[in-house]
């Protein structure tokens, strides 16, 4: 028998005292049903901490002469994905030849676990492209709702993520002298790979856990990410391992996130995280001390 006193017992909304919900507000805490939820720039807030902040930033004519930040860190990585694409073609593949995640030599150069991802394919404008959108896409949102520095602390150790995901297939074709690749027909052949895709993954992997806390509809989320990662198996030239440690790496951070959101969680939350980066690195430190030949040391 179950103790009934012993359930847990959501909490309701304030304003509604009939409504459960697990959201809560971002400056006072209050349990919050997505009605009286508003998107800040940290969190969602409730009406009273909403109409309290407006009052203490000024009147409707100072708002609207203050420059707009929702987006900034998007809009920005979006320009240095194209910087970079351009960077590509005049240089006659130098740049590409630089920053690509090449796994014979990641060792030495270590960089190029993060600056592939600035890098897209120069035979096709369609990879650029569907980057730029998914990032125009479904970036603002969650910059939006993390604030500037969780946001870039998500894009970055999600770009990792997916880098060790395209270095694994490496590794364990080390591992096994090749039985690996030969089992599956050449499915798991390790290869060169570049693109924001595994920082692009991690972003929609992140919205996973914290849909409700956005108010995004799971339903269409799915959909785009199934057809992404189905893409990723039966499209040609495509780093699907990539896009799922990406995506892996996304919804931990996300669920990070989640589950810190009260100020006095703060040390916690930049600790597990940081914690999340970390556990990359030793990663790649174990495959390249592993077989530091393979790696270029």
């Amino acid at each position: 028998m179950t103790d009934p006193s012993a359930v847990e017992v959501p909490p309701s909304c304030y304003r509604h005292p009939d409504r459960a919900t697990y959201i809560s507000c971002q400056r006072c805490g209050r349990p919050i049903c997505p009605e009286c939820s508003t998107q800040a720039a940290v969190g969602v807030q409730c009406p009273e901490c909403l109409r309290q902040g407006r009052a203490a930033t000024g009147g409707g004519l100072a708002r609207a002469l203050r420059p707009r930040r929702s987006g900034f860190v998007t809009y920005t990585l979006m320009a240095l994905v194209v910087v970079a694409y351009a960077g590509q073609w005049l240089s006659g593949g130098a740049l590409t030849s630089a920053w690509v995640l090449n796994p014979t030599v990641v060792g030495a150069e270590p960089w190029r676990l993060v600056t592939s991802a600035f890098l897209h394919s120069p035979g096709t404008i369609i990879h650029l492209l569907f980057n730029l959108y998914a990032l125009w896409a479904f970036g603002p949102a969650l910059e939006a709702f993390l604030g500037k520095a969780r946001f870039l602390a998500l894009y970055f150790t999600a770009a990792l993520g997916g880098s060790i995901g395209v270095l694994t297939l490496y590794a364990l074709a080390i591992a096994t002298n090749g039985a690996s690749v030969e089992a599956t027909g050449g499915f798991l052949a390790p290869g060169a790979a570049l693109g924001a895709s595994g920082a692009v993954f991690g972003l929609l992997g992140a919205y996973l856990p914290l849909r409700r806390a956005i108010g995004v509809n799971v339903g269409s989320l799915l959909i785009v990410l199934g057809i992404n990662v189905v893409l990723g198996f039966v499209a040609p030239s495509i780093a699907w391992e990539a896009h799922l440690g990406g995506l892996l790496v996304g919804a931990a951070i996300g669920w990070v996130f989640l589950r810190t959101r009260r100020p006095a969680q703060r040390p916690t939350q930049i600790g597990s995280v940081a914690g999340i980066a970390v556990g990359l690195l030793v990663v790649f430190v174990l495959f390249v001390a592993s077989a530091p030949l393979f790696y270029g040391v």
